[in-house]
Formats: structure tokens, sequence, C-alpha cells
């Protein structure tokens, strides 16, 4: 992608948000997510700490006068800060020190190695930076950011009330196939499909060769890793428990243990590549027991798609596997969508099997209960489990559904009889 191109992100106008109202805004996701492209944009200066022509020079100053690398015009840039992790008391107090808003940008695609921190006291971050710095995730592209859907239906309008009158995705299922496995990262969207897949496999190679290890400077076995991530795939969009992913890594290594694989999850998250799904714990109107177990999922469904070696005509030939997928993109673009309005996404399983793939929860307790089905064939049956959960949940206490909405890979949206609507991800948008 040449530098002078530039696709709009939804993260562009939260962080106009957030620097009007706090001293310094973290932007914290992936790698290849476009952190960085979307801070300079709204920037003025920048310092780079990854930047191989100064890096010696920028840790010494770090180390020294840290305040040196916080000179420059506002909003002023620290790329990748984590670094040199007592950046962050740095900023801190410079923030307490100048007063007013919008001053710091910082991004990072790791959280702060904690080993290092322990070794070397002067890294050791000592506030948390509440009411100085906010925080932003961003994660890979959505459909609708990339062009994809044509934002026909609007997530807002649905919890408002304003639904589709009907619309129509241009996305055919060999599309979708080919999405899934390019992913939302901002460089492949402007690439060929093969090239474009190529992204995923050399960030699915950096993961277990170079990144697990830099996040705390740890160590770790990269045929495990990938035993792992091969598990995770296999278990994408479902509630794996962690025994049940020591189990499937036993069948080639009977040496991962509990403590290993939680070490290497937790690592995984600190460097954004898996995301799972919370549980959504509503208010019943019997006393059914809510399961509280994660939805396993990542970043971006390119990543499972690498990790397991397919291709577009790979998942057309595989529809479960595709199936699996295809929710994972759902849940991105969801994740994206929601942030707009401050919501989180969930899901939803009671001890008898009832379970609801997606939730969108809003901070005023408005909820959406979303189906995923990749074709036509079983909508009718996602509609009347959405039903049925509705039913199940106590609207004196949670209200009643703003929506409720299979989300789909198929070309029409409307709204069914039954009120329930029928949409093709390539229609949503925020």
């Amino acid at each position: 992608m040449a530098r002078n191109e530039y696709k709009q992100r939804i993260a562009d106008e939260l962080l106009r948000i957030e620097l009007q109202s706090a001293g310094a805004v973290l932007i914290e996701g992936a790698k290849w997510c476009g952190k960085t492209r979307t801070a300079e944009k709204a920037a003025r200066s920048a310092v780079y700490m990854q930047d191989q022509d100064q890096a010696d020079n920028y840790m010494q100053m770090a180390e020294t006068m840290p305040s040196l690398l916080l000179e420059g015009e506002t909003p002023h840039l620290i790329d990748e800060w984590q670094v040199a992790p007592n950046l962050w008391d740095a900023v801190r107090f410079s923030v307490d020190k100048r007063g007013g808003m919008g001053h710091f940008i910082l991004t990072g695609s790791a959280v702060p190695p904690d080993a290092e921190e322990e070794k070397n006291p002067k890294l050791k971050r000592r506030h948390t930076g509440t009411g100085r710095i906010a925080r932003l995730r961003m994660r890979p592209m959505s459909l609708w950011e990339s062009g994809e859907s044509n934002g026909k239906v609007s997530l807002r309008n649905l919890f408002e009330g304003d639904g589709t009158q009907g619309a129509t995705s241009e996305l055919s299922i060999p599309d979708i196939a080919r999405l899934v496995c390019r992913g939302g990262w901002p460089e492949a969207t402007f690439l060929a499909d093969s090239p474009s897949r190529r992204i995923a496999h050399n960030y699915v190679k950096a993961i277990v060769e170079e990144d697990i290890h830099r996040v705390d400077g740890i160590e770790r076995n990269p045929a495990r890793v990938m035993q792992l991530l091969k598990s995770l795939s296999r278990n994408v969009s479902s509630v794996a428990l962690q025994q049940t992913i020591i189990d499937d890594m036993c069948a080639n290594d009977c040496t991962a243990s509990d403590k290993t694989v939680a070490d290497y999850l937790n690592a995984l998250r600190k460097i954004f590549v898996i995301e799972d799904t919370p549980a959504w714990t509503p208010a019943l109107r019997s006393k059914t027991a809510v399961r509280t177990a994660v939805k396993r999922q990542f970043s971006d469904p390119s990543i499972p798609a690498a990790v397991l070696g397919t291709n577009p005509n790979g998942l057309l030939r595989d529809i479960i596997t595709f199936g699996f997928l295809f929710e994972s993109m759902c849940c991105r673009d969801l994740r994206v969508y929601a942030q707009v309005m401050d919501g989180q996404v969930s899901h939803f399983r009671d001890r008898y099997g009832l379970e609801v793939d997606l939730v969108v929860s809003l901070p005023d307790g408005r909820w959406g209960g979303i189906e995923v089905k990749l074709g036509s064939g079983r909508i009718d049956e996602a509609a009347q489990n959405l039903l049925k959960v509705a039913a199940r949940v106590d609207e004196a206490r949670m209200g009643k559904p703003s929506f409720l909405m299979v989300l789909t890979g198929t070309k029409f949206a409307f709204r069914r009889p039954d009120g329930v609507y029928v949409v093709p991800l390539g229609c949503l948008k925020p």
C-alpha cells in the first residue's frame, strides 16, 4: 500500500473524541491493523521508537531523560511506546504538568514486557494512567471500512428501532470465503487475492517465530506455539475449555501442561492475537444457570484460516469450518461497529444448551441478540432460537431486546413476520 493511500477508519473519529477528553490516548491492537497510520492522521509530530536509525539513541533518552522524547507539536505521537515502558509515567507526568487535553498519542502492539520491567526497576510503570491516558482498542478493518459492505443497514439504527426496509448485499459466498482468508489487514485490501492472503500467513509466522517471545523476553517452543494456534483455530467460535485445548494439543505434544498453555494463551492476548468472546449473563425469568465460559476467538478470521492452511476454495469444500470462520468475521465486525456506541460483544449459553452466537449490549442496558448463519438453510431455526432466548430474559430487569437478528452471508436484508431481522454481513455498518 502506498503511503499516501488511506481508507477511512471508524477509529479516526473515536480517536478525535478521545483526544478531546484525555491528555493522552493509547491506541492498542494487533500488529499491522493500522494503528500507526490512524495515529499519523491526527498527530502533528512523531517519534518512532522502532526506527532502526534512531532506536539506540531513543532508548538511551528514555532511560536518562524521557521528557526529550515528548517534545514536539501536539498531538505528539510516540509509536510503539512499549519498547521503553517508563515512557508511560513520563507521559502521565507531562499531562499533569501541562493540563488540558490532546497532548499525546501512544501506539502499542503489545502489553509492556513485565519480565524486563522486573529486571530493570527504571522501566517499571508506577501509575495506571487513569484519568490522564485513555485507551482505544483498534482492530483489523471491518467489511464496511474496507469497502466490501455497502452499509445499507446500520447497527445504531437497529438499536433505535429503525431497522432495514430491504437491502441487498453484493457479496457472494465465494466473495465471503475470499474475505475471510484475506482478513482486515489494511495493506491486504489494496492487493490482489493471492498476495493479499500472504499477509495473514506472514503474520502467523511472525507470531510463532518472534512476537510471542518479544512480548516478555521469554523463549517459547515455536512448535508448541503452532500446536496451540492450530487447536485454537480448530475450536474457533466455540466454547472450548482450556482442558479441551490441552487434550487437543496432547495428540502431538503430551508435555503441554495447564500452566504452560495458560502462559502461552496469556502471551497471545498480550500481542492481541486472540480476543475471546465473554459470556453474557442476563437476569432470566427462571433460575436456569448461565454458562460463563468464553468463546474462543481471534482478532481476525484470516489468522485461523492461515493457521489451518486453508484458502477460499478449501473453505468452499469445508462448509463447517467456513461457518465457524464466518462467525469469527462477524464477531470482528460487530466489535468494531459496537465500539462506536461503547458497546460490548458477548455470547449466551445456558445449562440446557440454548445459546445465542453473539449479543451486543450497550452501557444504557439496551441489547440485541444475533445468530450467525452463513447460508439461508437454517435461518428459520436461528430465528426461533432467538425468540426462545428473548422469552427467557427477565424483561423487568433487562428490558426487551432492541432487535433480534440473523446475520448471514446471503443476499437480502428484510424483517420477518415474527420481527426477527435477516441481515447480510455485506450490508452492515455501525
